[in-house]
């Protein structure tokens, strides 16, 4: 089962972090995920399946929230180039964007399921 307030304070933890982490590119990125998914299943306790599936919602929707708004700013820069510039900026960020979305899912699932190990 689901605990959102777990799920919402990981999805917080990753998104400021991964603001702060965007100076180092990707381990910026890795350890917010890492450190929000901990975070979610420290706060879930229980069985490591469920730590992790706690870790895995939070990543997975900092990933998609990430991915929406730069696809956004993508688009929005594109669009110096025309309406092609602008539809191909999106789309090519929104690529990116599936791609960093599992990159947080996954290391936040393995994150959350060792958070609920320590907490046991």
């Amino acid at each position: 089962m689901t605990d959102w307030k777990a799920v919402a304070v990981g999805f917080v933890v990753i998104l400021v972090i991964g603001t702060g982490g965007l100076s180092i590119p990707i381990l910026g990125q890795i350890g917010a995920g890492l450190i929000g998914g901990f975070a979610a299943g420290y706060l879930v306790g229980g069985t490591l399946g469920n730590g992790a599936w706690n870790g895995l919602v939070a990543g997975s929707l900092s990933g998609i929230a990430v991915t929406l708004l730069a696809a956004v700013l993508g688009g929005l820069v594109g669009l110096a180039g025309g309406p092609l510039g602008s539809l191909l900026g999106g789309v090519g960020v929104f690529a990116v964007g599936i791609v960093l979305t599992l990159i947080f899912a996954i290391d936040s699932a393995i994150a959350g399921a060792v958070g609920a190990w320590v907490k046991g």
